[in-house]
């Protein structure tokens, strides 16, 4: 007996007794029948016995055939799994992810690294912009926007979390009694918005709190106006999200807590994102995450006579 068996003559077995047809082991092998037959014989003759018994066109496994298959089988499929696992894997395209700069910059960037220990296998790359969008022209995958637009029939769009403002700042700027308060340009109704939604919620509104023409020049952007209010030049109106990390660490304070103001936050895609995977995990961690940011700062009564 010939003890070196060649690895392509047990492979042309391993397929023919697979297929128990040496017509479809030479299809799959993209050999003629006639050479199925001669590796075949081949490998009976080292063995001396047969593998196995041929009926008509019909082949069958003799006993040591089967024996032989069972081996033959376990061994090409750990040889492939080898070979997969020694190829280095084509790394997935990021995904493209456009958010708002303010809320981007304050809540989305600072937990970019736990969206990462909660899907290693997503890489995220952050655009940062607001407002309308074509997703297709700028290769965006998932939009994070405010629904203060219309985005049109063709995307599909998901809730993400009901936006909570409310007058924030340095504990200092609430203790003036003349509190300076901060515009933007961006949310020019911010202060108007929000003492609407505090009346409408039976919270109670100093006078010295009410909505009232800028004393200072608006700033150019809601971030801005943020800033402004963290390093003490007055009191702005804040998104919760936005400013959570700060009143944690109780740089900044909100007293009068936060209120709906009818807008939301919605996440936009061209496609369903029940269709893919990794939009429907960015869905469902933003939602989760943003509902961890607000929860602290939201009373069960706030919530309650917001509905």
């Amino acid at each position: 007996m010939n003890r070196s068996l060649p690895l392509n003559t047990l492979h042309v077995f391993d397929v023919a007794a697979s297929e128990l047809s040496f017509a479809r082991a030479a299809d799959r092998l993209f050999v003629t029948h006639g050479a199925v037959s001669r590796q075949i014989r081949t490998l009976e003759d080292a063995l001396g016995l047969p593998l196995f018994i041929r009926r008509n066109r019909a082949v069958f496994l003799t006993p040591a055939g089967e024996r032989l298959h069972a081996t033959t089988r376990q061994m090409f499929e750990h040889l492939a799994s080898t070979v997969a696992s020694l190829q280095p894997s084509t790394p997935s395209r990021p995904l493209v992810v456009s958010c708002e700069p303010t809320l981007a910059m304050r809540w989305l960037i600072p937990r970019l690294g736990a969206f990462a220990q909660a899907h290693p296998d997503i890489a995220l790359h952050l655009h940062s912009a607001g407002g309308p969008l074509d997703l297709a022209a700028t290769g965006v995958d998932v939009a994070i926007r405010r629904n203060d637009f219309f985005w049109g029939h063709s995307l599909a769009a998901e809730p993400l979390a009901d936006e909570w403002i409310g007058p924030v700042g340095l504990p200092a700027a609430f203790d003036s009694p003349h509190l300076s308060q901060l515009h933007t340009r961006t949310r020019p109704n911010g202060w108007h918005d929000w003492q609407r939604a505090a009346r409408h919620d039976a919270i109670s509104v100093t006078a010295r709190l009410d909505a009232s023409p800028p004393t200072t020049p608006p700033f150019e952007h809601f971030y801005l106006s943020l800033q402004a209010a963290g390093a003490g030049l007055g009191a702005a109106i804040g998104s919760v999200y936005m400013v959570s990390d700060e009143l944690a660490s109780g740089r900044l304070v909100a007293p009068f807590g936060f209120v709906r103001d009818g807008s939301a936050y919605v996440a936009l895609a061209r496609e369903p994102f029940a269709a893919n995977p990794a939009y429907e995990a960015l869905l469902q961690w933003l939602r989760a995450a943003l509902a961890e940011s607000a929860s602290p700062w939201i009373s069960e009564k706030t919530q309650a006579t917001s509905r």
